[in-house]
């Protein structure tokens, strides 16, 4: 099953690549290697402003993380030249969680862009990763996530 077979059986539909917000691009590519910058969670098309352990739950958190996911993927798409099949792996994730000093579920809120990319791009799309919990993020938005993947 194609990658697009998986998105479509999922009911995701990839978003244009977003237009960053200060003096850096979506995505560098050297050799195979691919790597977009951070995304933030956006909820109704601004940015999701929470932060964990005072008013957003970790299963909001999975669900924003999810959705910074498809945006890292409409990116993803573009910087493979429109074909995501071209993915050999993704390589790296990294999720910033914007928590409070005493929340410590910054790695489940996680899970909802990694189990998103391992459900779209099976073996492949288990990947390396850290989350940290910060004490802001740009915008206030609750998650940010930066991705690394290698072409084929």
């Amino acid at each position: 099953m194609s990658v697009y077979d998986k998105l479509a059986a999922l009911n995701i539909t990839l978003p244009p690549v977003s237009v960053p917000a200060a003096a850096y691009v979506p995505y560098v590519q050297t050799g195979n290697l691919v790597f977009l910058s951070g995304h933030i969670a956006r909820k109704d098309g601004k940015p999701w402003v929470a932060q964990f352990g005072k008013n957003i739950s970790t299963e909001e958190g999975q669900q924003a993380a999810r959705a910074v996911a498809i945006d890292l993927l409409g990116t993803l798409q573009a910087a493979c030249g429109g074909d995501l099949n071209r993915v050999k792996r993704i390589v790296k994730v990294m999720s910033l969680v914007n928590s409070t000093g005493d929340y410590t579920e910054q790695h489940l809120v996680t899970n909802g862009a990694s189990e998103l990319l391992g459900a779209v791009f099976g073996d492949a799309g288990k990947h390396a990763r850290s989350a940290f919990g910060v004490a802001q993020i740009p915008l206030g938005a609750c998650v940010e996530i930066e991705l690394i993947a290698e072409l084929a």
